[in-house]
C-alpha cells in the first residue's frame, strides 16, 4: 500500500437500519415459487456484515429458521456462492473457504495463498476460533506489528540475497521467516535495502530463484506488503481472464474485501489494466449472479 493512502471498501453500514423489516422482507422474498432475487441483492449487498448478522437473529426469531440454510434450499449455482457468502462472519467466511480449498484429494494452493498472505494477524487469530487451525496457518499469525529497525533490515535483506544465492531448505525457511514475521514497516525497509544490495527487485529475484506455490507464497507476501488493493486486483484479473472467470475466486475477493479496500482495488484494476471491473464482470456473468456482483463492487444497486 502507498504510504499515507486512504483505502475504501464500497459497503457500509445502512442508515436507518430495520433488522426486524429487513428480516420480514427476505421472508417474503424467499417465500413461494419464484423468491424475489431482486430483493435479495437489494437488501443483502446494502448492509454491512454487521447488520447482516443483526437481520439473521431477527429472521430466526421471527420465522424459526436459519437464514443462511433458507438461502441454500432457495437459491442455486454462483448466485447462491454470493448471497450465502455475504451471510458469514467475515473469519467464518475465511475458515469456510480455507476449508473447502483443503477439502477432498486435491488442495487449492491458490486459495491458501490469497488468504494467508493478505490477512492481518487479527484476522487470523479470528479464523483460529472459526476453524480447527492448521499448522500452516500457525505460521501466518506470528508476525510482528508496527516495529522497524534500520539496522536489522539491513541484515534481514543480506538474508534474503543469500537465500536466492544459495536456494537451499535451510536459506529458504530463513526467507520464508523474515516474510512471514516481519512487521510491514520493517518489511518495507527491507525491500529498499533488498534493492540497494541486490539492484534488483525482491518479486524479480524470486521469480529468477524459485518456482511453484513457494514461489507464488513469497511473492504474495511481498505484493500485499507493498499494495494490497494491487494484489488483489491482479488476482481478480488473473480469474478473470486467465481462468476462464474462476467464480470462486471473483466471489471470494469481491465479499471479503466489500468492507475494506474494494473501492481502491476497482481503481488499481483500472490504472493498471486498462478497463474497469465493472467492464469485466459484465462480459463474463449474466442475470442475478451479474447484478449482486456490480451491487458489491458499487456498494450501490442503482448506480454501477
Amino acid at each position: 500500500m502507498f504510504c499515507g493512502e486512504y483505502v475504501q471498501g464500497t459497503i457500509f453500514p445502512a442508515p436507518s437500519f430495520n433488522p426486524v423489516m429487513d428480516a420480514q422482507m427476505l421472508g417474503g422474498a424467499l417465500q413461494g415459487f419464484d423468491c424475489n432475487k431482486d430483493l435479495l441483492i437489494d437488501i443483502l449487498t446494502q448492509r454491512s456484515n454487521a447488520q447482516r448478522q443483526m437481520i439473521a437473529g431477527a429472521y430466526q426469531s421471527m420465522y424459526g429458521r436459519d437464514l443462511i440454510t433458507d438461502l441454500k434450499e432457495q437459491l442455486s449455482s454462483h448466485f447462491k456462492e454470493v448471497m450465502v457468502g455475504l451471510m458469514y462472519p467475515p473469519p467464518s467466511y475465511d475458515a469456510h473457504e480455507l476449508w473447502h480449498a483443503m477439502k477432498g484429494a486435491g488442495t487449492d494452493e491458490n486459495c491458501l495463498i490469497e488468504i494467508l498472505a493478505s490477512r492481518t494477524n487479527g484476522e487470523i487469530f479470528q479464523m483460529r476460533e472459526a476453524y480447527c487451525l492448521r499448522k500452516e496457518m500457525h505460521k501466518y499469525a506470528n508476525r510482528e506489528e508496527g516495529y522497524s529497525d534500520p539496522a536489522m533490515a539491513a541484515q534481514d535483506a543480506m538474508v534474503l540475497w543469500e537465500a536466492c544465492q544459495q536456494k537451499t531448505g535451510e536459506h529458504k525457511t530463513m526467507m520464508q521467516m523474515i516474510l512471514c514475521n516481519k512487521s510491514y514497516p520493517q518489511l518495507w525497509l527491507v525491500f529498499q535495502e533488498f534493492q540497494n544490495i541486490s539492484g534488483q527487485d525482491l518479486v524479480d529475484a524470486i521469480n529468477d530463484c524459485y518456482d511453484g506455490y513457494f514461489q507464488e507464497l513469497l511473492i504474495a507476501i511481498v505484493r500485499c506488503v507493498q499494495d494490497k488493493p494491487s494484489y488483489f486486483a491482479y488476482k481478480l484479473y488473473r480469474a478473470i481472464h486467465d481462468f476462464g472467470f474462476h467464480n470462486k475466486t471473483v466471489i471470494r475477493i469481491l465479499i471479503a474485501r466489500s468492507e475494506i479496500d474494494l473501492m481502491t482495488i476497482r481503481k488499481r484494476y483500472k490504472e493498471r489494466f486498462g478497463k474497469s471491473l465493472f467492464h469485466d464482470i459484465k462480459n463474463f456473468a449474466s442475470g442475478h449472479y451479474e447484478k449482486s456482483l456490480l451491487a458489491i463492487c458499487a456498494g450501490d444497486v442503482e448506480n454501477y
